[in-house]
């Protein structure tokens, strides 16, 4: 009261948006599609904003009334979200994190040798022409294993005299992630047939 008179003053609360939960994450191979991140739920009039860290990810998602995806993200690193409500401007930091790590795959090599022999001889080689220490490299034979993976050296590999038929490839495997890749190119091996004694 002043003089008098009275004053009053209205005062209106906005709520903040609810809480969820932050869901996803997880290791991936580099080259693979990445990790899906999103929320376990979400409501309505409020834009949900996906970090890594201080920065943030694509545009911001309208809340659906239940869980929302971000989709899949492919950068390393802690993803949080911010709910922001689109009437008031009032936000929120959404709940947990969900952390993205990738993984190394393997480097591309190619796959060396092949060719054609006359049955009976000894076979032609077949081989990488590069490789990695603590990665495994796989011969196939169309989708047939041939024989045991060959470990990496830091060059040039052999897969041996190799005396079947066919179209041979190459798939190299992390021993430590399991990340996989497959070689570049094939090699291709012809039998020719000796002419009957």
């Amino acid at each position: 009261t002043i003089a008098g008179c009275r004053t009053e003053t209205d005062f209106v609360i906005n709520a903040l948006p609810t809480a969820f939960t932050v869901t996803g994450g997880g290791s991936f191979c580099s080259g693979n599609t990445g990790v899906v991140l999103g929320l376990d739920g979400s409501q309505t009039e409020i834009n949900y904003q996906l970090y890594n860290g201080a920065t943030p990810v694509g545009s911001a998602v309208s809340g659906t009334g239940s869980a929302i995806s971000f989709g899949l993200q492919i950068t390393a690193g802690t993803y949080t979200v911010v709910a922001t409500n689109t009437s008031t401007s009032c936000t929120k930091n959404m709940t947990g994190s969900a952390t993205v790590i990738g993984k190394p795959s393997p480097t591309t090599f190619t796959v060396t040798g092949g060719g054609s022999y006359c049955s009976g001889d000894a076979g032609v080689l077949v081989g990488l022409d590069g490789s990695q220490t603590g990665i495994n490299y796989q011969l196939y034979n169309g989708v047939t294993p041939v024989g045991s993976a060959v470990p990496g050296t830091g060059s040039a590999i052999s897969f041996g005299l190799q005396t079947t038929a066919g179209a041979y490839t190459v798939v190299a495997t992390n021993t430590s992630t399991s990340c996989t890749n497959n070689m570049t190119g094939s090699a291709t091996i012809t039998v020719n047939i000796l002419p009957t004694a």
